[in-house]
Parts: C-alpha cells; sequence; structure tokens
C-alpha cells in the first residue's frame, strides 16, 4: 500500500506539504498530502515516508518552513497548530539571493 493519498482520497486533517529545491530533490517529490494536526506530527510522518532516503532528515532539518504564509522560526512544532487545507512550504537555504 502507497504512503501517498491518491488525489481522489481526502482525509479531513490533510495539509499538504511542499518541497523546495534540495528538500524537493531529498523528498523524491514536489509535494504530498499529509494527515497532521501539528507540525511535530507532520515532521514524523514525513520522515516515515522519505527519512530512508540519503540526506532527507538532515535537509529538512535546516529548511524553513512556512505554514500558509507564516514562518515557523524557533516555535516547538508541537506547538505549531496545521489547520486543515493549509500548504506547508519546506524551504532550504538558497544560495545567490
Amino acid at each position: 500500500m502507497s504512503d501517498q493519498l491518491p488525489p481522489s482520497v481526502t482525509n479531513e486533517n490533510d495539509v499538504t506539504v511542499r518541497y523546495w529545491a534540495a528538500a524537493r530533490a531529498a523528498a523524491g517529490i514536489a509535494e504530498e498530502r499529509v494527515a497532521a494536526v501539528n507540525l511535530a506530527d507532520l515532521l514524523d510522518e514525513i520522515s516515515r515516508r522519505h527519512g530512508h532516503r540519503d540526506r532527507f532528515d538532515d535537509v529538512i532539518e535546516i529548511c524553513s518552513i512556512l505554514v500558509g504564509e507564516t514562518p515557523v522560526g524557533a516555535k516547538e512544532p508541537s506547538q505549531v497548530a496545521l489547520p486543515p487545507g493549509v500548504n506547508v512550504e519546506f524551504l532550504p537555504p538558497f544560495a545567490g539571493g
């Protein structure tokens, strides 16, 4: 059984996860849906799905994370609520601006 939901299947707690640049390369995909109510749950689930891939956890660890348009910064992941349907973006450091 696939870890990723087909496009026609939804869950009330689904959020859209988008990976950019090195995070996309590390995950092997650009976007996926994940059922999670807070950022800690989401981080656990994407690590479960992709942690076996070379460098995935290392790249995710250095990413800036946006929930909607709001940067997470140094907030405790378990305290960052994820409203259903929100976009969560993983942005690794970019060179060159």
